[in-house]
Formats: structure tokens, sequence, C-alpha cells
């Protein structure tokens, strides 16, 4: 039998006396969407509309690409449903000229914070559309005039380059913050202990986001650690840890904007775990039935963060069937008009081979595309597939 992911902890102990925001579980809204007003962040009601559209385009975009990788249109594809209360929350703490280093599932940040979407999908076809002409693989995006830097294959190694970043702005006297996202498996991996360990000696001005969504690929997160959370981690490097209810976006948001006006005015780090859950498989090459109950996976469903903030809306008279017919329109068109734009482009020029890596190329590596550039101008192909 699949091992089951236990649901979230309350957020009290067997005495009744609330549990340490680290063992807790912050919320603000309830199963149906309502606030409690001890707990709702101020958000104006036009901003909540629009986080809102947000995780619809999130949604609707992750459905369309993973429609385009059965088609053999794109090569890969990491969705983030199930999780977008998680993505949208959070980014939407971030100002113009704060950096996000991102894991797998943090591209909505770019599109958020204003990455155009015909360069978000032309990374996925790695053509002349995408900002990093195709050198990367499909999910790696990057964004230099929103300071989104693409994520690293390898699990973690982006902690303690973005708590690097983070210490450079202190240095400089930039009053900016660094995001930087993770997923559960991540806190298994040295680099984030070394990070943690730094960020909080050095009160790095980060803000460190965990999206625990029970699964790192096919090892569930009670494989990952034995401590009873993964946001108590953080007393022992001395920073604050805030459990968060990763599937409601009001909690997510005023959690991590504390969490931002706390590194931003040199409180230094604080360490937040998003509780959400995973509702696809690892990417569009995992086979999620093959380890997970699917008695849980319906449990998670009943949680949805889009319906649960949607029932939230409603509830305050600022949206309703017709908004979401409507909004639902425009994002296909959206969606529809990027995909044509970006499969429009041409593919990178040869030249870009050996562009990008030295101020100027070197002559061995001009020999060196002289060499394959015959095969290429002839309409010949690079071997291999894409292997996760």
């Amino acid at each position: 039998m699949p091992r089951a992911r236990k649901a979230p902890a309350k957020d009290a102990g067997g005495d009744g006396e609330p549990l340490p925001p680290d063992l807790g579980l912050l919320r603000v809204l309830d199963d149906a969407g309502r606030a409690d007003p001890a707990t709702d962040p101020d958000l104006a009601p036009e901003r909540r509309v629009a986080l809102h559209r947000q995780m619809l385009f999130l949604r609707r975009f992750d459905n369309k690409m993973l429609g385009l990788q059965r088609q053999g249109r794109i090569a890969f594809y990491g969705a983030s449903l199930g999780q977008e209360a998680a993505v949208v929350g959070s980014a939407a703490c971030a100002l113009a000229g704060d950096w996000v280093f991102p894991a797998l599932r943090e591209g909505g940040a770019a599109l958020l914070r204003g990455m155009p979407l015909r360069t978000y999908v032309g990374q996925l076809y790695g053509n002349s559309a995408d900002e990093s002409l195709g050198h990367q693989q499909p999910m790696h995006f990057s964004w230099r005039a929103g300071n989104h830097v693409s994520l690293s294959s390898p699990i973690g190694t982006q902690i303690p380059q973005a708590v690097g970043a983070a210490m450079a702005a202190k240095i400089r006297g930039d009053k900016v913050v660094v995001f930087a996202y993770m997923g559960d498996g991540a806190t298994s991996e040295g680099d984030f202990h070394v990070a943690m360990n730094f960020a909080a000696v050095f009160k790095s001005p980060v803000v460190l986001v965990c999206q625990n969504n029970g699964w790192a690929i096919s090892v569930p997160v009670e494989k990952q650690t034995a401590s009873k959370t993964i946001a108590v981690k953080a007393r022992a490097y001395g920073m604050p840890g805030v459990r968060v209810d990763g599937n409601d976006l009001l909690a997510v948001h005023a959690a991590t904007a504390a969490a931002a006006e706390r590194a931003r005015t040199g409180g230094g780090p604080t360490f937040l775990e998003l509780v959400t859950y995973r509702m696809l498989g690892h990417s569009s090459s995992d086979d999620p039935t093959r380890y997970r109950d699917p008695a849980v996976v319906e449990e998670w469903e009943r949680k949805d963060p889009v319906a649960r903030f949607r029932r939230h809306l409603e509830g305050l008279g600022l949206w309703d069937a017709k908004k979401e017919e409507a909004a639902a329109a425009e994002i296909v068109a959206e969606i529809s008009r990027a995909i044509l734009e970006a499969e429009a482009a041409p593919p990178p020029s040869l030249e870009t081979l050996v562009q990008h890596a030295y101020a100027d190329v070197p002559v061995r590596l001009k020999r060196a595309l002289d060499e394959v550039r015959p095969f290429f101008e002839e309409g010949g192909k690079a071997e291999g597939a894409f292997p996760l």
C-alpha cells in the first residue's frame, strides 16, 4: 500500500494551549473561505481579486503546458497544481528590486512580478524567444530584469546562493530582500544546513521558503526528517520558524510579508514551511499512482487552494460565476497568443552555441563551431532525449 501523508496538525497542543509558530499551523481562512479577522492581512479588495486571478492563470497554464508536453511540442514540465496559493501568496510580497531564487515550482513568481508570457513560454521551447536562448532545460526560467534567477537541477544548491546574494546586498547597502525557495526534499541536503547557519549568524536579509508538498519525487516527507515539523528546524540555527497552511493564500501572504519586513529592516532571516500538496506527479515524466494512496489525494483535493479562495471572494461579494467565466476566457486567450508567438520564434542562431560564456569567444570555440556548422545548416539535429 502506498504511504499515506498525514493531514496537517491542529494549531493547539494537548492541553488546549496554542502551539509555537514552528509547531502549529498558521491559518487565516477556514475550509469555507471565511477569514479570521485577527489574522486577516490588510489586502485591498482589488488586490485579493488580482491574486485569485493569478492562481486561476497558473492552474490553466499548467494544464495547457502538460497538454503540449503530451503532444511532443515541449520536452518537459513540472506543474504547481495544488500549490498555487503557496506560490502566489509568497511571491506577492516581493518588491520590484527583490531577488527570487526558485526551486522547480516557482515559475509563477516570475509571471506574477511581470515576466513577459511570451518569454516564459519561449523558455519551454528553448528557441530565440527564450531569454537564455535554449541553454537551459525546460522549467529553468531566468529573468534578468526581474532578478529571477534560474533554478538549479541539483537539489538545494540555490539556497546558499540566495543567502550569498542576500549578504552581498547587505554589504552593498541595497535595501532588498532575497526569497529562497525549496521543497521538503531539499532540507535533507547539506546546502540547506550551510545556508541556514550562515543566514542566521550574519543576519542575511533572506526569506527561506520551504514548500512542503509531501513528496520529493516519490519519497514521502516522513522519510525526510524525524523532527515534528520542518519549520522547527529553524530553532537550531537561531532564527524564527513559522509553519503555515500553504493552501491558504492569506496565511501565506501574512507570514511572508512579516518575514520580508523583518529581513528588510535588519532583523535577519525567517524560515517558512508552507504545508501544501503536490496534486500531480513530480513532473510530466512521473506516475504518482505507483507510490501514492488515491484516498489521500482525494482528501487534499477537498482542500483545493483555488476553490477555497474563490469561496472567500464570493463571501465578500467580490466574485461570482460570471466573473469566473470571463476571467477564464481572458486567460485562455492570453495563453493561446503566447504559445503562437513562442512557436513562431526561430531557433537561436548557431553562434549562440559558443556565446555568452566569454566576453570574447575564444578561437578554439570558433573552430569547434565551424566543425559542426555544416551538419546543422544541412538540417541535422542533435541526438538525445530528456532523461527525467
